[in-house]
């Protein structure tokens, strides 16, 4: 079957006991007209039929089935329907116990459809794929004239490899607008992807109104220009840039997550990445290095110098901020960035020196590592656990590995509960693994999808390596080097989607479609060594999910390569973008 990502286990509809009960499959039909067909017919007398726990799928089912069907899929409360008519909906204990929550099976044949989740989430996942089975029309938001509607006997066991799979959608350097956001998050269920996490703060720009600290939005959400391109280009787009979400935004944007079970991780970046919060609140810079009052939101890309200072009102601050982030996502994860943070600056800074020695830490690393340790504990005081970027080992006593594992140190002096987002490579999640840490896999070698898909001169705006659909197909979030006791440390994997050359929808789903189609396939499924996955057959398969692309208005990158308005013009200077030559290295 044509399904992304491909289920555990999928059958005929076997001739055997009809599913939960009933007459077997190939016998006579109680209704004539001889043996029944291998298909069961959905139509006006199709009704849903929900246990308790299952009203959130169901609703959903009404909604975009019956958009797409034109069919009402009522309620079954009528007396004397028909087996065959009812799409029944239940949580099952004991698909929980043998698949866990996320777990499902499906049974359709000739006595009607069941799908049974694990609990909520994973019922809700039978229903994506029941809505991968009735084709690329059921997609669609309004029905198109002369279909009819049906779907295969078969049954499907399925449940994925990873509780975290991802993306990471960055808002930060070009805003996307909340409908955007909302369209991403069915675009991940659609494609059994659980994690959104959501790039809300940078140098260029601040996207989450903070009520206490207004300035955030009203200063640092806007810059004067941007950089056109790659950060080498001479030309800029004079147009002002920004926008932000508004509390309300963001409760809408949790909650139409929520009802499709993807949790929204946000990141608040600390303490580097910061110019913006700067700009809008120059004390919390290092004002005894500069005069932080003239700094504006940054309008170039690339790392800026003008980070937070370690010194105390910039931890209360950061606290209200986070108190508010708190409120507004229940997330169990808060991601704080600690990437990137150049040091040059607590190094001239008379009052940075001072802490180093207050505190009795080694040098400006340490300092950062002291940073991100308080909010560290601020989190878990509060239920919470920080996620960071791979850097945060670094201030915290515990070198990477190289990539043959063997230099990764056994201890860590990251907070207890601290995760790591391992995106310098593997070398990161090797290490905090090893120390005891939880890691998401999100190597930029491998699933940065900002990163070109083809080489030749077609690509818009090309950044780092060719990386193929197929390419993406052979990543393995899984470093070989790590025992099962490690290994069980990885909580999963996402692919990153960075904006700064990526400026709207458009090119957005440029860059990350159909890539993603096989990203979600290696977060869901466990599969073969990368050497041996057969990559021809999930090919053959794509052609059936482009189609349900194409019913949802994504704008991918045909496997032919880019339409001709996919194709940025290349003025001089900017067309050939940072391209990477050659393999990228496994590190």
């Amino acid at each position: 079957m044509d399904l992304i990502p491909a289920p555990r286990a999928v059958r005929a509809y076997d001739g055997g006991p009809a599913p939960y009960g009933g007459p077997a499959h190939g016998g006579p039909n109680p209704h004539g007209g001889g043996p029944r067909p291998e298909v069961l017919a959905l139509g006006p007398a199709t009704r849903l039929a929900g246990g308790a726990g299952t009203e959130d799928t169901e609703r959903w089912l009404r909604a975009e089935l019956g958009a797409a069907t034109g069919l009402a899929l009522p309620p079954a409360c009528a007396a004397g329907l028909r087996e065959e008519d009812v799409v029944r909906l239940a949580l099952d204990p004991d698909v929980r116990a043998e698949l866990g929550e996320e777990g499902h099976r499906i049974a359709i044949g000739p006595t009607g459809v069941r799908l049974e989740g694990g609990g909520p989430a994973g019922l809700f996942l039978a229903a994506q794929t029941l809505r991968q089975l009735l084709g690329p029309d059921a997609y669609r938001r309004a029905p198109l004239p002369g279909r009819s509607w049906s779907l295969p006997h078969c049954r499907i066991e399925d449940a994925p490899r990873f509780r975290w799979r991802g993306l990471m959608l960055d808002v930060a350097r070009h805003f996307m607008p909340k409908d955007g956001v909302l369209r991403y998050l069915d675009l991940l269920a659609a494609h059994k992807l659980n994690v959104l996490h959501l790039h809300l703060t940078d140098d260029q720009g601040w996207r989450v109104e903070i009520a206490r600290h207004p300035r955030l939005t009203e200063v640092g959400a806007w810059r004067e220009r941007t950089r056109y391109g790659h950060r080498a280009s001479p030309l800029w787009d004079e147009r002002p840039h920004g926008g932000y979400y508004t509390r309300d935004d963001l409760r809408e944007i949790v909650a139409y997550a929520a009802q499709r079970h993807i949790t929204v991780v946000p990141e608040i970046d600390i303490p580097g990445h910061s110019q913006a919060a700067v700009a809008a609140y120059p004390e919390l810079g290092n004002t005894d290095v500069l005069d932080t009052s003239a700094l504006g939101v940054r309008t170039d890309w690339g790392v800026s110098p003008n980070v937070l200072a370690p010194a105390d009102h910039v931890l209360r601050f950061y606290e209200g901020v986070l108190e508010e982030v708190l409120e507004l996502f229940p997330s169990p994860f808060v991601h704080l960035g600690g990437d990137e943070c150049p040091k040059e600056q607590w190094k001239a800074s008379p009052s940075a020196q001072a802490r180093i020695r207050e505190l009795g830490l080694a040098d400006e690393d340490a300092l950062q590592g002291w940073f991100l340790r308080h909010f560290a504990d601020w989190l878990a005081e509060r239920g919470r656990r920080l996620i960071g970027w791979d850097e945060i080992l670094e201030g915290a006593g515990t070198a990477a590995a190289g990539p043959d594992g063997a230099s990764g140190t056994a201890h860590s002096g990251l907070a207890e509960g601290t995760a790591v987002a391992s995106w310098r490579g593997y070398a990161g999640g090797i290490a905090a693994a090893r120390a005891g840490h939880d890691v998401v896999m999100c190597p930029e070698q491998q699933v940065y999808l900002d990163h070109r898909q083809a080489a030749g001169d077609d690509e818009p705006m090309p950044i780092g390596w060719v990386r193929t659909l197929e390419d993406v197909y052979r990543f393995e979030p899984v470093p070989p080097q790590l025992t099962p006791a490690e290994a069980a440390r990885v909580l999963g994997t996402q692919a990153n989607i960075w904006t700064e050359v990526a400026e709207d929808r458009g090119r957005v789903d440029y860059q990350v479609f159909p890539r993603l189609a096989a990203f979600a396939e290696v977060a869901w499924s466990a599969l073969p060594p990368p050497a041996e996955r057969d990559f021809a057959g999930f090919a053959s398969r794509m052609t059936a999910h482009y189609a349900r692309l194409d019913a949802l208005g994504v704008g991918y990158r045909p496997p032919g390569g880019p339409r001709p308005w996919q194709r940025r013009p290349a003025p001089e200077g900017v067309g050939l973008g940072r391209p990477i030559e050659g393999a990228p290295p496994i590190v």
